[in-house]
């Protein structure tokens, strides 16, 4: 799906990570970890080609980042559904309208694929809130409801940067649970979260491999995380 080969990034000069080897496998489940600021969000940019690498390889499904031309891009793009830390919404347009405007960009149009959005919006268990408007929604609302939108396009990929940060236990527990029933589905996950506790719950429901970024390095974290 995703493959990192000696890859890095440095900016403004500074080095944040180099020499990154990675295979996101099919139906593989990973979890990268790490302090603030020693390049996790940066490498989810990779991942979705935001950003490409200042040294090495990144792959999206089998083509090389370097090589690929907007429409290249944008079609694998439209494979890798991404959870952003911040949640942007357009306020003026309700939670299921929000939910729904990949469909539109993508020119499928929301009312054609309506029942597929109900179900979905079922299933994060937002029905209730279907016509609130994003000011009205709890963190833990939002965060759901970004979780919704990533995947609605069915992509092959979910990318999640800190999709717990900003809730309680009970609501990270009830989003991991969600993440954990899309990768039972086939989905290719990737987490990026500081949450170790977070992370250790996740090991009695799914086999994931947990990476590290420290030192400038990513390592495969020990079994005493």
């Amino acid at each position: 799906m995703i493959e990192f080969k000696s890859a890095g990034y440095s900016y403004g000069g500074k080095a944040l990570f180099g020499g990154v080897d990675l295979d996101l496998a099919s139906g593989s489940f990973h979890f990268l970890t790490g302090p603030s600021g020693v390049g996790k969000s940066t490498l989810l940019k990779l991942c979705y080609g935001e950003l490409r690498p200042t040294e090495g390889n990144v792959t999206l499904f089998g083509k090389d980042l370097h090589h690929m031309d907007r429409d290249e891009l944008a079609a694998a793009r439209r494979r890798i559904g991404v959870v952003h830390q911040d949640c942007q919404f357009l306020d003026h347009l309700p939670l299921d309208e929000n939910i729904g405007l990949p469909l539109a960009v993508a020119e499928r149009g929301v009312l054609k694929d309506e029942s597929n959005l109900k179900e979905l919006i079922a299933w994060v268990g937002l029905s209730q809130r279907a016509n609130a408007l994003p000011p009205e929604l709890s963190g833990g609302e939002r965060q759901r409801a970004a979780l919704a939108r990533a995947v609605i396009m069915s992509p092959d990929v979910i990318l999640a940067d800190e999709p717990t940060g900003n809730v309680d236990w009970e609501m990270s527990q009830r989003l991991l649970r969600l993440l954990v029933e899309l990768n039972r589905m086939g989905k290719t996950i990737l987490v990026a979260t500081h949450d170790l506790q977070l992370i250790r719950a996740a090991k009695t429901q799914v086999q994931a491999r947990v990476l590290r970024i420290s030192d400038r390095q990513l390592q495969l974290a020990g079994a005493d995380l």
